[in-house]
Order: structure tokens, then sequence, then C-alpha cells
């Protein structure tokens, strides 16, 4: 039995889709400084595309994966 492509559907590549994913899960950023770092990496993608993402993609690749570092609810903004 083959395995379902999940990305079938997806202009970008696969794994910008993934690294976008893990940085959101793996790490306390935000939406906007996942942008931001992918925009270093020359990735031009918008911090909605990242939410996108995220809601589709966070289930089924990293939900393995512990958190590292504090979590989103300590986080405090200045």
């Amino acid at each position: 039995m083959t395995a379902k492509n999940i990305f079938k559907y997806f202009k970008t590549s696969p794994e910008i889709i993934r690294l976008a994913v893990m940085y959101y899960v793996r790490y306390p950023l935000s939406f906007r400084q996942v942008e931001d770092i992918l925009h270093d990496r020359v990735i031009d993608i918008c911090h909605e595309t990242v939410r996108f993402w995220v809601e589709i993609f966070e289930g089924r690749t990293y939900c393995h994966l512990p958190k590292i570092g504090i979590s989103r609810e300590t986080v405090k903004f200045v």
C-alpha cells in the first residue's frame, strides 16, 4: 500500500512547509517571527500562510516533538 502525499496540492516545496511548521511547533515563536526567520533564509511567505500550514500539518507531522524552552503562556511581550 502506498502512502498518501499530504503535500500534493501545494505549490510550495514540502521541505519549506515542514521547516515553517517545525519552527512554530518546536519553539515559542509567533507566525510573524517564523515569517521573519524564513525571510532571512530568502523564503518569501506571509504569516497567514504559516498559520494555514500549521493548522493543516501540525498534528500530522510534528505532534511527537517535545516543546523546547519556555511555554507560550509564560512569554511576556513588551
